[in-house]
């Protein structure tokens, strides 16, 4: 059987009777996962001849993970539906995949049955318990949506290729000592490639949480042993919110690996519980990887890879080395550009049924990320936001990243999102939305801002946003395009720059709506 599949990690498991699966008080062995993952594969087979599209809408709990081996082991392909979309929404992504079927789990009943209906397939609350067959690398195993914190969500191909290369590599980092906790939700890639695919491949147990929770992540570490963890987005942020308590580096955790945590979370996660936290560049697509440099500067992703290039999305060109002094880039125009994979598209595989986003991403052989970053002249490089992210203020380009990195460094602040809101005249204004502990002090901030080195003028927010929590992606990545929309025109409590920072109050409203009248801009503040 081919090396580089899931198939063959499953294979390798078959006869293995160490503990592989954890949920709750049960425990399956390996040989036993593999064996529902066959029973699965079988009764899969036995509903239609030709290889099926099973939709399935299921929380963090093992049927997901006997399915996603079936499909593995039957040529069958799992589309993973995000319980938290609403029911019209998972009708046109289970349509836009071609779902024949749906498979759910409690308490997802209701809205599975909705979405089988107006898909006009049949739905399915429990599963039958194959013969293994050959598969190729190549083969479809899963359908994968993007997180959708820019725009509709993309079903990504995911074949067998795509999870066992990563689960190889990050399996290298394992024994069948270990214990990989996957807490991440299993319709998104982080958790498949980052948390089951290297379980599989080293043996090690993997304990599924139902969903994440921050103040459950300690005791479910001491609990089931565990030495290694996923983790996408804010959830370490939310994790160090809870009451910090002297034995919290009392525990089997030795490395936390995942993407987009902040490098002041990731510093302070790994200070707290005593593991070693790294915090990759990666997406659903997979077609950039950068490994991350402990010994690089603050707040890098690593050094550029060989074939990977910042370009400026306009012209295709690659963009001049960045310009930092005192943790401040000062050639943003110059040096913020696109990352874009020139020497292949990685383990991108394409879209599926979307000819226009496969278009939009590949263009000329080379992979465009959409993921803005800049790169200083040792090739160090640092991420600066998305495509859909860029900050314009008095005619000068910013990135939310470091600006964000910043804000998180204010005490009391648990999470920090910055984005553009229109200016009166022209361009933009920075806006953040703060997560705080505890009240906001406006004189420290305006305190702390003012001799940060990090950030220029333009780069001090305009309008600070108390949020008690961000609108996020059930992968915990914020949605900063609801923010942005929302602007100033929220119930949150919201503070403008005005010498300090004081309360935006109804005469406020008033002046921001005459000023976009005065200047002909007042459309930006209906759309």
């Amino acid at each position: 059987m081919t090396g580089d599949t899931l198939a063959a990690l499953l294979a390798a498991r078959a006869e293995d009777d160490r503990p592989g699966l954890h949920f709750e008080d049960r425990v399956w062995s390996w040989r036993a996962y593999v064996e529902e993952c066959r029973g699965r594969a079988a009764w899969l087979s036995s509903l239609r001849g030709r290889p099926l599209h099973v939709g399935v809408i299921m929380d963090n709990v093992p049927e997901i993970t006997f399915l996603i081996g079936a499909a593995a082991l039957s040529g069958h392909v799992i589309v993973a539906l995000n319980p938290t979309r609403g029911a019209d929404d998972l009708v046109a992504d289970a349509r836009a995949t071609d779902v024949d079927a749906i498979v759910y789990g409690e308490p997802h009943a209701e809205v599975a049955e909705r979405v089988a209906a107006g898909c006009g397939v049949p739905a399915y609350g429990e599963v039958g318990s194959a013969e293994q067959q050959e598969q190729d690398p190549g083969e479809l195993v899963m359908l994968i949506f993007t997180s959708g914190t820019s725009g509709r969500p993309r079903a990504v191909r995911v074949t067998q290729r795509k999870i066992a290369v990563p689960g190889t590599s990050l399996g290298a980092l394992l024994t069948p000592a270990d214990v990989v906790y996957c807490a991440m939700p299993l319709f998104h890639s982080a958790a498949i490639m980052a948390a089951y695919a290297p379980a599989v491949a080293s043996g090690a147990g993997l304990v599924l949480r139902r969903k994440f929770s921050a103040s459950g992540l300690l005791p479910d570490i001491r609990r089931y042993g565990v030495t290694y963890l996923n983790y996408v987005g804010k959830a370490l942020s939310y994790v160090l919110a809870t009451e910090r308590q002297p034995d919290d580096a009392d525990n089997p955790l030795k490395i936390a690996f995942g993407n987009e945590g902040g490098p002041t979370a990731t510093k302070r996660f790994g200070e707290r519980f005593g593991c070693y936290v790294i915090d990759a560049f990666g997406s659903t697509e997979t077609a950039i990887a950068i490994t991350p440099d402990p010994s690089g500067p603050a707040g890098c992703l690593g050094r550029l890879p060989d074939g990977i290039e910042i370009r400026d999305p306009a012209t295709g060109l690659r963009q001049a080395p960045a310009i930092i002094e005192q943790g401040r880039l000062l050639n943003p125009d110059e040096a913020i550009g696109e990352l874009v994979n020139v020497k292949d598209l990685g383990l991108f595989e394409g879209y599926y049924a979307n000819r226009a986003a496969d278009d939009e991403r590949v263009r000329d052989g080379a992979f465009w990320s959409g993921d803005l970053a800049y790169a200083d002249a040792d090739g160090y490089v640092f991420f600066a936001g998305r495509g859909t992210e860029r900050l314009r203020v008095d005619g000068e380009n910013l990135a939310v990243a470091p600006i964000e990195s910043a804000l998180r460094e204010f005490p009391g602040v648990v999470e920090a999102a910055v984005y553009p809101v229109p200016d009166a005249a022209a361009g933009d204004q920075v806006m953040a939305a703060l997560v705080l502990q505890g009240p906001f002090d406006p004189e420290g901030f305006a305190a702390f801002v003012a001799v940060r080195t990090d950030l220029g003028a333009k780069a001090v927010p305009r309008y600070i946003r108390i949020s008690g929590e961000l609108p996020q992606t059930p992968s915990h990545k914020v949605i900063k395009r609801l923010l942005a929309k929302e602007a100033w025109h929220t119930t949150d409590p919201v503070w403008v720059r005005d010498g300090g920072y004081r309360p935006l109050t109804a005469d406020d409203f008033a002046r921001i709506e005459e000023q976009f009248s005065e200047h002909g801009r007042h459309h930006l503040l209906e759309s």
